[in-house]
C-alpha cells in the first residue's frame, strides 16, 4: 500500500511557511551530486548535516535506505529482504536500484550526500553507469583524510553512560572522576566498536577497499582532500570552500 501524503489543511501554516521559505532559499543554490568518504571517526557524520542544510541536498545512507526499501517492500526491498534471510550480501545492483530510486524524490531535487557508498571500484563504475543514464554525474568526493594514528586516539578515548547516553572522551572531554559519570557517578562503558581491536580491523578493511575508490575518481579530477584531523569548525569552512569553487 502506498503511503499517503499528509492533507495541506491539517499542516500549521507556520510549517508551511517555513517550507516555502526554505524551497525559496534552495531555489537559488546550485545543483550538487556528493560523495563523503572517510575511516570510521574521521567526521563524516558531524559534517554531512551541515551540508545536507547549506545546500539543500539529501542524505543518502545506503545502510538506512535499504532497511527503508524492505520495510516499504518496495520490489527492490523484496529481493533486498530474501538476500539478507539468506545470508548473501545484497547485490551491487540491487543497491543501485535502491539509490536510482531515492535520488528521483523531491527532496533530492537540488542533488544528494552518498555516505557508505561506494565502498568498491565496481560500485563506484555502477553508479556512475547509473547517473549517466539520468543525464548527471557526482561533482566531488570530498575525502576525510585523518592518519590511522589520530583515529585510534580519537576512538579508543570515547567512554559514555550507557542510561543517558552522555558521552565523554579521555582526552577531549574527560568525565571528572576517570571512569564514572559525572551526573550519577556510575561507571562509564565503552562501546564494542570502540575498542582498538575493532578500530584495526575495520581500518584495515577501509584501506583495503575505499582507497581504490578514491583513486578512481581522483582520475576524473573531483576528489578533495580535506584536513578530517582539524577541529569540527575549520573542516567545515574547508568544505565551504571547496564546494563554493
Amino acid at each position: 500500500m502506498a503511503a499517503t501524503s499528509p492533507n495541506l489543511e491539517d499542516v500549521t501554516s507556520l510549517d508551511l511557511l517555513s517550507e516555502l521559505l526554505r524551497r525559496f532559499k534552495c531555489s537559488s543554490k546550485p545543483d550538487k551530486r556528493l560523495i563523503l568518504i572517510g575511516p570510521p571517526g574521521s567526521g563524516k557524520g558531524t559534517q554531512s548535516p551541515l551540508i545536507k542544510d547549506e545546500y539543500c541536498l539529501c542524505h543518502l545512507a545506503t545502510g538506512d535506505m535499504l532497511r527503508a526499501a524492505v520495510a516499504a517492500k518496495t520490489p527492490l526491498g523484496i529481493k533486498a529482504k530474501e538476500a539478507m534471510e539468506n545470508g548473501e550480501l545484497v547485490s551491487d545492483d540491487l543497491v543501485v536500484g535502491i539509490i536510482d530510486e531515492a535520488v528521483k524524490k523531491p527532496s533530492c531535487q537540488k542533488g544528494f550526500i552518498l555516505d557508505g557508498f561506494p565502498r568498491t571500484v565496481v560500485q563506484a563504475q555502477k553508479l556512475d553507469e547509473m547517473l549517466q543514464k539520468q543525464g548527471v554525474k557526482i561533482d566531488k568526493v570530498l575525502n576525510f583524510a585523518v592518519d590511522d594514528a589520530i583515529l585510534e586516539e580519537r576512538i579508543t578515548g570515547r567512554w559514555m553512560h550507557p542510561s543517558s547516553g552522555r558521552s565523554y572522551h579521555t582526552k577531549f572531554a574527560p568525565p571528572k572522576v576517570p571512569g564514572t559519570d559525572d551526573v550519577t557517578g556510575e561507571p562509564l562503558i565503552q562501546r564494542k566498536d570502540d575498542t582498538a581491536a575493532v578500530l584495526k580491523s575495520r581500518l584495515e578493511a577501509f584501506h583495503k577497499q575505499t582507497e581504490p575508490v578514491i583513486n578512481y575518481y581522483a582520475k576524473k579530477n573531483i576528489v578533495a582532500n580535506l584536513h578530517a584531523e582539524k577541529p569540527p569548525k575549520e573542516v567545515s569552512a574547508e568544505v565551504e570552500k571547496v564546494l563554493s569553487s
